[in-house]
């Protein structure tokens, strides 16, 4: 049985979180049944929950497909899995957008997807540099 090393596990729990996460945050009245959302808005809120679910089960097939190799496959899914955070905190660049509708928002509230970008790529940050050493330490992975 192969044993899972650290950097896979958060590689793969960040995968496997882009794929849900969207669907916890989302699936609510601040996003997709969000009243004051006009029916193309909640398009493209339906197509970013569909990308995320779509990158993850990707990224994590990439990662544990074993006809590749080891370190193009922790390359693949590592990109993968980190393009969903990295372009949900590139959204505050176009005009209009903010991290929370004004009716949804407290003062002092932190910028929770901010946090959660952060978070999520510095941990697979984190599982990319532990499984290349892994990977550089046993060439025969």
């Amino acid at each position: 049985m192969k044993t899972v090393s650290i950097g896979n596990f958060l590689i793969t729990l960040v995968a496997l979180w882009t794929t849900v996460g969207s669907y916890i945050f989302d699936w609510n009245d601040t996003h997709i049944y969000n009243p004051a959302w006009p029916p193309h808005a909640r398009f493209h809120n339906a197509q970013t929950m569909l990308l995320g679910t779509v990158i993850g089960l990707t990224a994590g097939w990439v990662l544990w497909v074993p006809k590749a190799n080891a370190l193009y496959r922790l390359q693949v899914a590592s990109a993968l899995a980190s393009y969903y955070w990295i372009t949900q905190a590139g959204s505050l660049l176009f005009p209009g957008t903010a991290l929370v509708d004004p009716q949804f928002a407290y003062p002092g509230q932190p910028p929770a997807q901010l946090i959660v970008d952060a978070v999520t790529l510095v941990l697979l940050t984190i599982g990319f540099v532990l499984e290349r050493d892994r990977l550089k330490r046993n060439p025969q992975l």
